[in-house]
């Protein structure tokens, strides 16, 4: 799959707002995709403290190994696609077939035996064409906990804010800093092990 800019725009939600974003777009419960995300650094947080983030996706006809690096406007993805094999082997600290996630890793001098899971995040995900870009309504469950938001993943980073900022005002959302699911998911299971 190779390497893709990711610029998307994040919103935390309530569930109302969730469920009237769902009902504003017509969303049917086929048209929501269940999707988890196992995620994966190293024992010393190695990728975490340079600012990316490497996970499995499953989807439901799929699993792709994603490496997200920062990017001036947002981040690039490195991406392959792998297969259960492969998120078995990872878990268990043993290299994979990600030949191009892999070279990416090898630059940030990061090994696939240094690797171990970190936890995993389900979403349940409705993808919505919006204007010039791609509207996903989630609601994902994590470490005994549950959130809202919503994402815009566009091509331009100046139009697409504007687009989002609209789109928030229209369904009288109040803007709400959202962080990446990876941060939220490591920050929760934190406070949950120190029994917070």
């Amino acid at each position: 799959m190779g390497k893709e800019l990711e610029i998307e725009f994040k919103n935390m939600l309530t569930r109302v707002e969730y469920d009237a974003l769902l009902e504003a777009f017509r969303v049917t419960p086929e048209q929501i995709a269940t999707q988890t995300n196992h995620y994966f650094d190293t024992a010393e947080h190695r990728l975490k403290r340079q600012q990316c983030a490497l996970r499995i996706r499953v989807l439901p006809d799929r699993l792709e190994c994603t490496l997200k690096t920062p990017a001036p406007d947002g981040n690039y993805e490195w991406t392959d696609h792998v297969t259960e094999d492969d998120l078995e082997a990872l878990t268990n600290g043993r290299s994979i077939q990600a030949p191009t996630v892999a070279t990416v890793l090898d630059e940030l001098g990061v090994a696939w035996h240094e690797l171990q899971s970190i936890g995993s995040l389900t979403t349940h995900r409705a993808e919505i064409p919006y204007e010039d870009g791609l509207l996903a309504i989630d609601h994902s469950e994590y470490a005994g906990t549950e959130d809202f938001e919503v994402e815009y993943e566009v091509t331009d980073a100046k139009s697409g804010q504007q687009l989002f900022n609209k789109l928030l005002e229209k369904h009288g959302i109040p803007a709400r800093h959202a962080k990446k699911k990876i941060a939220r998911f490591a920050k929760y299971a934190a406070e949950k092990a120190q029994g917070r």
